[in-house]
Protein backbone atom coordinates (compact mmCIF):
# COMPACT_ATOMS: atom_id res chain seq x y z
CA UNK A 1 0.00 0.00 0.00
CA UNK A 2 1.13 3.52 -0.70
CA UNK A 3 0.85 6.38 1.79
CA UNK A 4 -2.59 7.55 0.68
CA UNK A 5 -4.01 4.04 0.83
CA UNK A 6 -2.72 3.56 4.38
CA UNK A 7 -4.25 6.85 5.51
CA UNK A 8 -7.56 5.99 3.83
CA UNK A 9 -7.63 2.61 5.57
CA UNK A 10 -6.90 4.22 8.94
CA UNK A 11 -9.67 6.78 8.40
CA UNK A 12 -12.10 4.01 7.46
CA UNK A 13 -11.30 2.19 10.72
CA UNK A 14 -12.09 5.34 12.68
CA UNK A 15 -15.33 5.73 10.73
CA UNK A 16 -16.38 2.12 11.36
CA UNK A 17 -15.79 2.32 15.08
CA UNK A 18 -17.51 5.70 15.38
CA UNK A 19 -20.51 4.30 13.51
CA UNK A 20 -20.67 1.34 15.89
CA UNK A 21 -20.54 3.63 18.91
CA UNK A 22 -23.31 5.82 17.51
CA UNK A 23 -25.46 2.77 16.92
CA UNK A 24 -24.96 1.48 20.46
CA UNK A 25 -25.51 4.92 21.94
CA UNK A 26 -28.87 5.19 20.17
CA UNK A 27 -29.86 1.71 21.36
CA UNK A 28 -29.21 2.35 25.07
CA UNK A 29 -32.32 1.68 27.13
CA UNK A 30 -33.51 0.76 30.62
CA UNK A 31 -30.96 -2.05 30.77
CA UNK A 32 -28.20 0.51 31.20
CA UNK A 33 -30.16 2.18 34.01
CA UNK A 34 -30.81 -1.17 35.69
CA UNK A 35 -27.10 -2.06 35.65
CA UNK A 36 -26.07 1.40 36.86
CA UNK A 37 -28.53 1.21 39.75
CA UNK A 38 -27.17 -2.23 40.64
CA UNK A 39 -23.73 -0.66 41.05
CA UNK A 40 -25.07 2.20 43.14
CA UNK A 41 -26.95 -0.20 45.44
CA UNK A 42 -24.15 -2.77 45.63
CA UNK A 43 -23.25 -3.37 49.29
CA UNK A 44 -20.04 -5.18 48.45
CA UNK A 45 -17.56 -4.86 45.60
CA UNK A 46 -18.09 -4.43 41.88
CA UNK A 47 -16.00 -7.10 40.17
CA UNK A 48 -15.09 -7.08 36.48
CA UNK A 49 -14.13 -10.28 34.71
CA UNK A 50 -13.07 -10.99 31.14
CA UNK A 51 -10.65 -13.14 29.17
CA UNK A 52 -8.13 -12.03 26.55
CA UNK A 53 -8.88 -8.63 25.00
CA UNK A 54 -12.12 -8.47 26.97
CA UNK A 55 -10.01 -8.95 30.08
CA UNK A 56 -7.99 -5.85 29.26
CA UNK A 57 -11.22 -3.90 28.85
CA UNK A 58 -12.56 -5.30 32.12
CA UNK A 59 -9.39 -4.17 33.92
CA UNK A 60 -9.79 -0.67 32.56
CA UNK A 61 -13.47 -0.41 33.47
CA UNK A 62 -12.70 -1.64 36.98
CA UNK A 63 -9.90 0.91 37.35
CA UNK A 64 -12.20 3.71 36.19
CA UNK A 65 -14.94 2.67 38.60
CA UNK A 66 -12.45 2.58 41.48
CA UNK A 67 -11.03 6.00 40.65
CA UNK A 68 -14.54 7.46 40.59
CA UNK A 69 -15.69 6.17 43.95
CA UNK A 70 -16.93 2.60 43.39
CA UNK A 71 -15.03 -0.16 45.19
CA UNK A 72 -13.97 -2.44 42.34
CA UNK A 73 -11.34 -4.93 41.23
CA UNK A 74 -10.56 -7.16 38.26
CA UNK A 75 -10.88 -10.93 38.61
CA UNK A 76 -9.00 -13.10 36.11
CA UNK A 77 -11.34 -15.95 35.12
CA UNK A 78 -8.62 -18.60 34.97
CA UNK A 79 -7.30 -17.65 38.41
CA UNK A 80 -10.88 -17.54 39.67
CA UNK A 81 -11.28 -21.22 38.77
CA UNK A 82 -8.24 -22.01 40.90
CA UNK A 83 -9.21 -20.35 44.14
CA UNK A 84 -9.63 -16.63 43.51
CA UNK A 85 -13.42 -17.04 43.63
CA UNK A 86 -12.80 -16.82 47.36
CA UNK A 87 -12.59 -13.05 46.85
CA UNK A 88 -16.23 -12.96 45.75
CA UNK A 89 -19.06 -12.68 48.31
CA UNK A 90 -22.84 -12.69 48.16
CA UNK A 91 -22.89 -8.91 48.55
CA UNK A 92 -20.81 -8.39 45.40
CA UNK A 93 -21.88 -7.58 41.87
CA UNK A 94 -19.85 -9.19 39.11
CA UNK A 95 -19.82 -8.04 35.49
CA UNK A 96 -18.75 -10.71 33.00
CA UNK A 97 -17.55 -9.48 29.59
CA UNK A 98 -17.48 -11.72 26.54
CA UNK A 99 -18.41 -10.58 23.04
CA UNK A 100 -19.24 -14.10 21.89
CA UNK A 101 -20.92 -15.03 25.15
CA UNK A 102 -19.29 -18.44 24.87
CA UNK A 103 -15.84 -17.82 26.34
CA UNK A 104 -15.17 -21.06 28.16
CA UNK A 105 -13.33 -19.59 31.14
CA UNK A 106 -16.19 -17.12 31.72
CA UNK A 107 -19.09 -19.51 31.24
CA UNK A 108 -17.57 -22.04 33.65
CA UNK A 109 -17.63 -19.47 36.46
CA UNK A 110 -21.40 -19.03 36.44
CA UNK A 111 -22.42 -22.11 38.50
CA UNK A 112 -20.02 -21.20 41.30
CA UNK A 113 -21.06 -17.54 41.23
CA UNK A 114 -24.68 -18.60 41.61
CA UNK A 115 -23.80 -20.75 44.61
CA UNK A 116 -21.91 -17.83 46.17
CA UNK A 117 -24.94 -15.63 45.60
CA UNK A 118 -23.27 -12.68 43.88
CA UNK A 119 -25.36 -10.61 41.48
CA UNK A 120 -24.31 -11.55 37.93
CA UNK A 121 -24.36 -9.08 35.04
CA UNK A 122 -22.94 -9.69 31.59
CA UNK A 123 -21.92 -7.56 28.64
CA UNK A 124 -21.99 -9.53 25.40
CA UNK A 125 -22.63 -9.14 21.70
CA UNK A 126 -24.97 -12.12 21.33
CA UNK A 127 -28.42 -12.33 22.90
CA UNK A 128 -28.68 -16.05 22.15
CA UNK A 129 -25.37 -16.96 23.84
CA UNK A 130 -24.89 -19.15 26.90
CA UNK A 131 -23.71 -16.16 28.91
CA UNK A 132 -26.81 -14.14 28.06
CA UNK A 133 -29.10 -17.03 29.02
CA UNK A 134 -27.42 -17.65 32.38
CA UNK A 135 -26.98 -14.11 33.73
CA UNK A 136 -29.53 -12.09 35.69
CA UNK A 137 -29.02 -8.84 33.78
CA UNK A 138 -27.76 -8.78 30.20
CA UNK A 139 -26.43 -5.85 28.19
CA UNK A 140 -26.24 -6.64 24.49
CA UNK A 141 -23.68 -4.60 22.54
CA UNK A 142 -24.40 -5.80 19.04
CA UNK A 143 -21.48 -5.47 16.64
CA UNK A 144 -22.13 -6.24 12.97
CA UNK A 145 -18.47 -6.33 12.04
CA UNK A 146 -15.09 -5.86 13.66
CA UNK A 147 -12.97 -3.04 12.28
CA UNK A 148 -10.23 -5.57 11.58
CA UNK A 149 -9.83 -6.21 7.83
CA UNK A 150 -10.16 -9.92 8.58
CA UNK A 151 -13.19 -9.36 10.82
CA UNK A 152 -11.36 -11.39 13.46
CA UNK A 153 -9.37 -9.25 15.91
CA UNK A 154 -11.50 -7.68 18.67
CA UNK A 155 -11.63 -4.01 17.69
CA UNK A 156 -15.10 -2.52 17.38
CA UNK A 157 -16.40 -4.88 20.07
CA UNK A 158 -13.75 -3.93 22.62
CA UNK A 159 -14.13 -0.23 21.80
CA UNK A 160 -17.87 -0.50 22.40
CA UNK A 161 -17.39 -2.30 25.71
CA UNK A 162 -14.80 0.23 26.82
CA UNK A 163 -17.00 3.25 26.08
CA UNK A 164 -19.98 1.52 27.68
CA UNK A 165 -17.86 0.95 30.79
CA UNK A 166 -16.80 4.61 30.83
CA UNK A 167 -20.44 5.69 30.64
CA UNK A 168 -21.37 3.27 33.42
CA UNK A 169 -18.57 4.47 35.70
CA UNK A 170 -19.24 8.17 35.15
CA UNK A 171 -23.02 7.98 35.56
CA UNK A 172 -22.56 5.89 38.71
CA UNK A 173 -20.05 8.40 40.06
CA UNK A 174 -22.46 11.26 39.49
CA UNK A 175 -25.29 9.27 41.05
CA UNK A 176 -23.38 8.60 44.29
CA UNK A 177 -22.31 12.24 44.57
CA UNK A 178 -18.60 11.67 44.00
CA UNK A 179 -16.89 15.08 43.99
CA UNK A 180 -13.69 16.61 42.68
CA UNK A 181 -12.39 16.64 46.26
CA UNK A 182 -13.07 12.92 46.55
CA UNK A 183 -11.22 12.38 43.28
CA UNK A 184 -8.25 14.25 44.69
CA UNK A 185 -8.18 11.98 47.75
CA UNK A 186 -8.01 8.94 45.48
CA UNK A 187 -5.31 10.53 43.29
CA UNK A 188 -2.90 12.16 45.75
CA UNK A 189 0.09 11.80 43.43
CA UNK A 190 -1.67 13.22 40.39
CA UNK A 191 -1.88 16.85 39.36
CA UNK A 192 -5.55 17.13 40.25
CA UNK A 193 -4.94 15.54 43.63
CA UNK A 194 -2.23 18.06 44.35
CA UNK A 195 -4.49 20.92 43.27
CA UNK A 196 -7.16 19.77 45.69
CA UNK A 197 -5.10 18.53 48.63
CA UNK A 198 -1.85 20.48 48.94
CA UNK A 199 -1.97 23.67 50.95
CA UNK A 200 0.49 26.49 51.49
CA UNK A 201 1.55 25.06 54.87
CA UNK A 202 2.67 21.84 53.15
CA UNK A 203 5.41 23.49 51.09
CA UNK A 204 6.23 26.89 52.61
CA UNK A 205 9.60 27.69 54.11
CA UNK A 206 9.29 27.77 57.89
CA UNK A 207 11.28 27.43 61.07
CA UNK A 208 15.02 27.71 60.47
CA UNK A 209 14.41 28.05 56.70
CA UNK A 210 12.31 31.19 57.13
CA UNK A 211 14.11 34.42 56.10
CA UNK A 212 13.13 37.10 58.61
CA UNK A 213 14.75 40.17 60.23
CA UNK A 214 13.63 42.82 62.69
CA UNK A 215 12.54 46.31 61.74
CA UNK A 216 15.33 48.82 62.31
CA UNK A 217 18.17 46.46 61.37
CA UNK A 218 20.82 47.48 58.84
CA UNK A 219 20.22 46.73 55.17
CA UNK A 220 23.36 44.58 55.19
CA UNK A 221 21.83 42.37 57.89
CA UNK A 222 18.81 41.76 55.67
CA UNK A 223 21.08 40.99 52.70
CA UNK A 224 22.99 38.43 54.75
CA UNK A 225 19.72 36.78 55.85
CA UNK A 226 18.38 36.78 52.30
CA UNK A 227 21.58 35.18 51.03
CA UNK A 228 21.71 32.60 53.83
CA UNK A 229 18.14 31.39 53.25
CA UNK A 230 18.40 31.51 49.44
CA UNK A 231 14.82 32.52 48.63
CA UNK A 232 15.50 35.96 47.19
CA UNK A 233 13.23 37.54 49.80
CA UNK A 234 13.18 38.38 53.48
CA UNK A 235 10.27 39.29 55.76
CA UNK A 236 10.57 42.22 58.16
CA UNK A 237 8.78 42.07 61.51
CA UNK A 238 8.24 44.62 64.25
CA UNK A 239 9.15 44.21 67.91
CA UNK A 240 6.02 42.09 68.43
CA UNK A 241 7.04 39.74 65.60
CA UNK A 242 4.23 41.01 63.36
CA UNK A 243 4.72 41.49 59.63
CA UNK A 244 5.44 45.07 58.71
CA UNK A 245 7.41 44.79 55.47
CA UNK A 246 9.21 42.67 52.91
CA UNK A 247 12.45 42.99 50.99
CA UNK A 248 12.92 41.28 47.64
CA UNK A 249 15.74 41.13 45.13
CA UNK A 250 13.84 43.75 43.16
CA UNK A 251 13.64 46.10 46.15
CA UNK A 252 17.36 45.69 46.69
CA UNK A 253 18.22 46.46 43.06
CA UNK A 254 16.09 49.58 43.12
CA UNK A 255 17.76 50.70 46.35
CA UNK A 256 21.20 50.29 44.77
CA UNK A 257 20.07 52.29 41.73
CA UNK A 258 19.01 55.10 44.11
CA UNK A 259 22.43 54.84 45.78
CA UNK A 260 21.15 53.80 49.19
CA UNK A 261 23.84 53.38 51.85
CA UNK A 262 23.70 49.62 52.36
CA UNK A 263 26.02 49.77 55.37
CA UNK A 264 24.37 52.61 57.27
CA UNK A 265 20.72 52.80 56.23
CA UNK A 266 18.13 50.69 58.01
CA UNK A 267 15.91 48.17 56.26
CA UNK A 268 12.78 50.29 56.85
CA UNK A 269 14.04 52.87 54.35
CA UNK A 270 13.90 50.51 51.34
CA UNK A 271 11.47 47.73 52.28
CA UNK A 272 7.99 47.35 50.78
CA UNK A 273 5.62 48.33 53.56
CA UNK A 274 2.35 46.54 54.30
CA UNK A 275 3.04 43.78 51.78
CA UNK A 276 0.47 41.30 50.54
CA UNK A 277 0.30 38.07 52.49
CA UNK A 278 -1.51 34.73 52.61
CA UNK A 279 -2.58 32.20 55.20
CA UNK A 280 -1.21 28.69 55.67
CA UNK A 281 -4.48 26.84 54.90
CA UNK A 282 -4.87 28.39 51.46
CA UNK A 283 -4.78 25.79 48.67
CA UNK A 284 -1.52 25.94 46.78
CA UNK A 285 -3.32 26.33 43.45
CA UNK A 286 -5.15 29.38 44.84
CA UNK A 287 -1.85 30.82 46.06
CA UNK A 288 -0.47 30.38 42.55
CA UNK A 289 -3.47 32.27 41.18
CA UNK A 290 -2.80 35.13 43.60
CA UNK A 291 0.85 35.28 42.60
CA UNK A 292 -0.09 35.34 38.95
CA UNK A 293 -2.68 38.08 39.37
CA UNK A 294 -0.40 40.24 41.52
CA UNK A 295 2.68 39.55 39.37
CA UNK A 296 4.66 38.82 42.52
CA UNK A 297 7.18 36.05 43.06
CA UNK A 298 6.54 35.38 46.74
CA UNK A 299 4.18 35.83 49.65
CA UNK A 300 4.86 35.91 53.38
CA UNK A 301 2.57 33.58 55.31
CA UNK A 302 1.04 34.92 58.51
CA UNK A 303 -1.29 33.75 61.27
CA UNK A 304 -4.31 35.62 62.62
CA UNK A 305 -2.07 37.81 64.80
CA UNK A 306 -0.01 38.80 61.72
CA UNK A 307 2.96 36.79 62.99
CA UNK A 308 5.14 35.58 60.12
CA UNK A 309 5.09 31.79 60.12
CA UNK A 310 6.29 31.02 56.60
CA UNK A 311 7.37 32.17 53.17
CA UNK A 312 6.00 30.91 49.86
CA UNK A 313 7.73 31.44 46.54
CA UNK A 314 6.66 30.78 42.95
CA UNK A 315 9.39 28.15 42.62
CA UNK A 316 8.01 26.12 45.54
CA UNK A 317 4.67 25.80 43.76
CA UNK A 318 6.21 24.91 40.40
CA UNK A 319 8.28 22.16 42.04
CA UNK A 320 5.02 20.52 43.10
CA UNK A 321 3.92 20.35 39.46
CA UNK A 322 0.95 22.63 39.93
CA UNK A 323 0.06 24.86 36.99
CA UNK A 324 -2.95 26.98 36.05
Amino acid sequence: MDKSQKLKMAQDIFAQEIQILQSIRNALDDTFVKIEESLVLCKGKVILCGMGKSGHIARKISATLASLGTTSFFLHPAEAMHGDLGMVSENDTIILISNSGETEEIVHLIPSLKVIGAKIICITGRAESTLARECETVQILEIEKEACHLNLAPTSSTTAALVYGDALAIVTSEDIGFSASDFGVYHPAGTLGKRILIKVKDVMAQGSELPVVKSGCKITDAIVEMSRKGLGVVAIVDQKERLCGILTDGDLRRAIEKRADLYSDIIDSIMTRDPRYIYKDLLLVDALQKLKESRLNNYPVIDKERNVIGMLTWQMIIREGIVL
